[in-house]
């Protein structure tokens, strides 16, 4: 395991969710401010709100791919194409690794669970039922593998 893996799944462990997880192992590395990114990042766990759609996991590399590969400018078609290229792939890479992108179809729930926004308490039992360590983890090397030489430049 990575040392980018290595935090998330501490950080993780922790209790923070599992967007907030990669966002904050890799924090330090891209000289930002640590709280601030756990904070944006806040939002997307469980699935964006524990709503149970697109894995955190997968929403904390999205952001990162946007801090070091993101385009700015509306005009150029070009460089908003070749990013959207970017993202599918990332989806791409995760959803072979894991089957899906989808937090309920990573966790194996019902589409009819009822959703809510009350967290499940972070025990031992947790952690040794739910599979998202694992998803922090394959979300760094997804992240190191693609991404890793615009964070070292």
């Amino acid at each position: 395991m990575n040392k980018h893996g290595e935090k998330a799944r501490r950080l993780f462990r922790q209790g923070f969710s599992c967007s907030q997880a990669v966002i904050g192992a890799y924090a330090e590395d891209l000289g930002l401010d640590a709280e601030m990114m756990l904070k944006l990042s806040s939002s997307f766990g469980g699935g964006m709100g524990r709503l149970r759609e697109v894995c955190g996991t997968v929403s904390a590399m999205f952001m990162i791919a946007g801090l070091l590969k993101g385009y700015s400018d509306p005009t150029n078609p070009e460089l908003k194409k070749a990013h959207y290229t970017l993202i599918q792939d990332l989806a791409s890479k995760f959803r072979a690794k894991n089957d899906s992108i989808i937090c309920r179809e990573l966790l194996h729930l019902l589409a009819t669970e009822k959703i809510s926004p009350i967290p499940t308490p972070r025990t031992e039992e947790y952690y040794k039922e739910r599979p998202c360590a694992k998803f922090v983890v394959d979300a760094c090397d997804i992240i190191d593998a693609e991404l890793l030489s615009a964070i070292k430049a």
